[in-house]
């Protein structure tokens, strides 16, 4: 049950960060604006209009990459059986791996490259932590006491 724990981990950590990339996306560039043409979902697309990118764009994107990756590092600490750093470490290098590629293919300020493949794996342990915290809940069997009144 361990493995099928760990490769669930894992795949669903890789789909809750790339919808939370992007959702936080597609919602960046909405309220910022975006190049006339872009498709964010077609490669050639982000190729052709990235020189018509604005700093803001820029930030959104960086930010829509590391929530991404926060939360996928979050879930996959939260599913795996063990280990947990380990997963969401996976997980923030599965999203480097992905930066490394978007930042070859695509012109970028070199700001954004820096900061962008600079964040993958700190913020990945930042989802690690948080998802191997449990949480505590106030009334525990183990931690309920009976308090008797003298009659």
């Amino acid at each position: 049950m361990k493995i099928v724990k760990s490769i669930l981990a894992i795949i669903v950590g890789i789909i809750a960060g790339s919808i939370v990339n992007g959702v936080t996306l597609l919602l960046s560039f909405a309220v910022l604006g975006a190049p006339e043409g872009l498709n964010i979902f077609d490669a050639e697309s982000v190729k052709a209009n990235a020189g018509n990118f604005t700093a803001a764009n820029f930030v959104g994107t960086l930010l829509a990459h590391q929530l991404g990756t926060l939360v996928g590092a979050f879930v996959a600490a939260k599913i795996a059986p063990a280990r947990k750093m380990i997963f969401a470490l996976a997980i923030g290098a599965w999203f480097l791996l992905g930066g490394i590629y978007a930042a070859a293919i695509v012109s970028a300020p070199i700001w954004f490259i820096v900061a962008d493949l600079a964040l993958y794996i700190p913020v990945a342990f930042v989802g690690g932590k948080l998802g191997r915290r449990r949480i505590k809940h106030e009334c525990t069997k183990s931690n309920q006491r009976v308090h008797h009144q003298p009659t």
